[in-house]
């Protein structure tokens, strides 16, 4: 009788922290942003082309983001792990500290980067809808000249 109470502990257990594990979004995809309902701070208008595609296995996850304004077209490969631990990120325009991280089963990427001998530090926090067909980086930034936050919305293609 205390083996089965044992073993029926143990299962609903590991029952529990699979479906915790399943509550995190999976945020893989082709993404292009919705210039309408984003929100792009003090500058006036967004990027011309905004997009997006994401391979998400947790705890990795890749994005290669195509981005291009005043046609100028830039495309950034990064790769983080998911696990609250702070990572060197190599990119075209330097590199920069980031710690992802799941809060609230939301993922956030805590980033702070040296230009030009000022510290510049974000916080993106990713939010996926209910049907997965939308996804929203709200970005806080924080900078010499001042605070300030956009709102990316990118829909899945």
């Amino acid at each position: 009788m205390t083996r089965r109470i044992m073993t029926l502990t143990a299962l609903l257990a590991f029952s529990a922290l699979f479906c915790l594990a399943a509550d995190k979004p999976d945020y893989s995809g082709v993404w292009k942003l919705n210039n309408a309902k984003s929100d792009f701070g003090p500058m006036p208008q967004g990027p011309d082309k905004f997009e997006r595609t994401i391979d998400h296995k947790d705890p990795a996850i890749k994005i290669t983001t195509v981005q291009s304004m005043g046609g100028n077209e830039r495309t950034t490969n990064v790769e983080y792990t998911i696990n609250g631990q702070e990572q060197v990120i190599k990119t075209p325009m330097g590199e920069y500290k980031a710690t992802p991280a799941w809060k609230d089963n939301n993922l956030e990427v805590a980033a702070k980067r040296e230009m030009q001998g000022t510290e510049i530090k974000s916080l993106e926090k990713w939010a996926l809808s209910p049907d997965g067909k939308v996804l929203t980086v709200e970005t806080s930034l924080s900078t010499p000249q001042g605070d300030f936050t956009m709102k990316f919305v990118l829909d899945k293609q």
